[in-house]
């Protein structure tokens, strides 16, 4: 299962991602893919992105069962605390440091 969430990126984009996934509401993406395919929709994402953000999770075979990148500024950013993926909410107007994170 693979879901992706988009705040404020163009209208090609949504397009694009409406190819691959189903739109369940607006800017709300899932489906079931293979990682290949997961990774071009990633590649999309990143290059379609502009002043956007975007949050990709994804099943896993890991401790919380599931795995999740982000793009783009948002104040919610990813963080790792004992192999766990966690999300850490940044402080009012700290979000233009955030811009975007390997996670």
């Amino acid at each position: 299962m693979l879901v992706i969430v988009t705040e404020n990126v163009p209208h090609r984009l949504r397009g694009r991602l409406g190819l691959w996934l189903v739109e369940v509401r607006a800017g709300v993406y899932v489906g079931d893919v293979s990682r290949r395919v997961r990774e071009m929709i990633w590649e999309n994402l990143e290059k379609g992105i502009e002043d956007g953000n975007a949050v990709m999770a994804w099943t896993s075979n890991n401790e919380s069962g599931f795995d999740f990148l982000t793009l783009g500024t948002n104040r919610r950013i990813p963080v790792e605390m004992d192999g766990i993926k966690l999300v850490s909410l940044l402080p009012e107007g700290a979000q233009e440091k955030a811009k975007e994170y390997p996670f």
